[in-house]
């Protein structure tokens, strides 16, 4: 059903050619790396935020539906709020330690960055 998607070809307007396969240009995603193989960095900051402290972890790759099940287990486990978007994850407040244990008991290598 997604690649019958009506927005994606808001530009085409006809086609004569019986045998005509829209393409879209969606980037393929990577593949997610293993756990032990990922170099994740722990980082505050409060830039943009209106000097409320978040923890951002950067340097995950892999597909969006990873990064948002690792950020949604991190969130949980912290119990506060936070997103996942462009390969980051923001958690609400200043949970740095608490992050870069429960990202090493999951298996990842991280460290803490920044201040």
């Amino acid at each position: 059903m997604a690649n019958n998607d009506w927005k994606a070809r808001l530009g085409m307007v006809y086609s004569t050619n019986p045998d005509f396969e829209f393409e879209t240009d969606e980037a393929p995603q990577a593949e997610t790396l293993a756990p032990e193989k990922q170099n994740l960095r722990v980082w505050l900051d409060r830039k943009q935020r209106g000097g409320k402290v978040v923890t951002l972890v950067k340097g995950f790759v892999g597909r969006d539906e990873d990064l948002q099940a690792l950020a949604k287990e991190l969130k949980t486990k912290c119990g506060v709020g936070g997103a996942a978007k462009e390969g980051e994850i923001l958690i609400q407040g200043d949970h740095r330690d608490r992050v870069v244990e429960l990202l090493m008991k999951g298996g990842y290598r991280c460290k803490k960055a920044g201040n």
